[in-house]
């Protein structure tokens, strides 16, 4: 059995509709000025949800997303034909995570960003459970895109959400565990991104199988 504990957890779950520019008037002041005029709206998120966390160098930070930086990417390929070098930096996956980081000047020795659609959900958890750090931080999260709903490119809402998972049990709000034991034939829908961070946010538990055994959010 595979288990670490919510020592920490943040979701940042804005207003319908909200912008970056938007983010920035709601969160700008948790970055320092410069920094925060530069942020993604992803970033500014994550920014936000690392909140009361204090990250260390021997942390590791495994980054789950589908599309990351979709609105981002917009924004970039708008500014042709005269494309605009700080865009192009910002639209790359994973910016969000970095300017979080960098807006700290924050190192971390391992930094594991993680993409997919169908099981992204568990091959992230099980990244976090196996690695050797003694705390793990676990974000998510996705920019809500315009144009690019419309080819499938982009995620429909945006969320973003940050997990700091530790071996210790006393004080946690919950635990991630992952239980070898399950075949390929038992198999069971992954839950999507959005699904999950709509139970970290009701403090709904989840299991399913995949990945050769049986994956659990459960609260405390």
């Amino acid at each position: 059995m595979l288990e670490r504990h919510l020592q920490h957890l943040r979701i940042e779950l804005p207003p319908p509709g909200e912008t970056a520019d938007g983010a920035r008037d709601r969160l700008g002041a948790k970055f320092p000025r410069g920094a925060a005029r530069r942020m993604t709206h992803l970033g500014l998120m994550l920014g936000a949800a690392l909140e009361g966390l204090a990250v260390r160098e021997e942390d590791t930070i495994v980054y789950a997303t589908t599309y990351a930086e979709a609105r981002a990417l917009e924004d970039y390929l708008g500014s042709f034909p005269a494309p605009s070098p700080m865009l192009f930096q910002t639209s790359i996956m994973p910016s969000a995570v970095q300017q979080a980081l960098i807006a700290r000047q924050q190192p971390v020795r391992r930094f594991l960003p993680l993409t997919g659609r169908q099981r992204l959900v568990e091959h992230a958890v099980l990244a976090a459970l196996l690695d050797p750090a003694d705390r793990v931080i676990l974000l998510g999260g996705e920019e809500r895109g315009t144009w690019m709903l419309a080819h499938g490119v982009a995620s429909d809402r945006a969320f973003g959400w940050a997990l700091g998972l530790e071996r210790t049990a006393r004080g946690a709000a919950g635990r991630l565990g992952f239980e070898p034991g399950a075949t390929a034939a038992e198999e069971e829908p992954c839950p999507a991104l959005p699904d999950f961070t709509d139970a970290l946010a009701a403090r709904r538990g989840l299991r399913w199988r995949g990945g050769g055994g049986t994956f659990m959010l459960e609260w405390s």
